[in-house]
């Protein structure tokens, strides 16, 4: 090998090594950029799209929900109230409380409706359209600006030759779930 291939490797080789160098420095540094900037934060992401402060909100209390429509469904004022717990219980580290909370969620189903939907060619519906609405209160004690009144809808479509008892429990469970989560979306998650 003579003197100028020697010298070219030998120049690659410290190119190599300093370009090697520079990278485990920079990789270093990163990684304690990204381990200070992790430590310093205080709001929690979840995947469940919670953004919730955890070192300042603490608790939550959810109200029973009354029914209050003039058509009543014995049994949605339980199941709305127990799908909207469950539903930050499952999704949050949040203490639900009976009241006094750091956030506070109440209001009442106003609406519990049934309505004729689409016409069939006999001139006869052929469906139904089943809606509930509810009106909320959300007040945020931590953050009062984040508080407001919100009007919830939800729907479900059935096939109007069916009871409305037949098909009611399965349909509210739908739209409970729904409106639950348009809640806690708009409670925790700001979406």
């Amino acid at each position: 090998m003579d003197y100028n291939s020697q010298n070219q490797t030998s120049e690659t080789l410290s190119r190599e090594n300093r370009i090697e160098g520079i990278c485990r420095v920079v990789a270093g540094q990163l990684l304690i950029w990204t381990i200070f900037v992790l430590s310093g934060c205080s709001i929690s992401y979840k995947f469940n799209g919670a953004n919730i402060n955890y070192q300042t909100t603490h608790s939550i209390s959810i109200a029973d929900f009354p029914n209050n429509a003039p058509m009543v469904n014995p049994t949605l004022s339980s199941v709305l109230s127990e799908g909207i717990r469950d539903l930050y219980q499952r999704q949050t580290r949040l203490q639900i409380l009976p009241k006094g909370g750091d956030l506070e969620v109440e209001g009442e189903i106003v609406g519990y409706d049934i309505s004729q939907g689409a016409i069939a060619t006999n001139s006869y519906a052929s469906e139904s359209k089943l809606t509930i609405r509810v009106v909320v209160h959300f007040t945020n004690n931590i953050y009062p600006e984040e508080s407001f009144d919100k009007t919830y809808t939800a729907y479900q479509t059935f096939d109007a030759n069916r009871l409305l008892t037949d098909v009611q429990d399965e349909l509210c469970t739908i739209m409970v779930k729904e409106i639950a989560e348009n809640i806690y979306n708009d409670t925790v998650a700001k979406w």
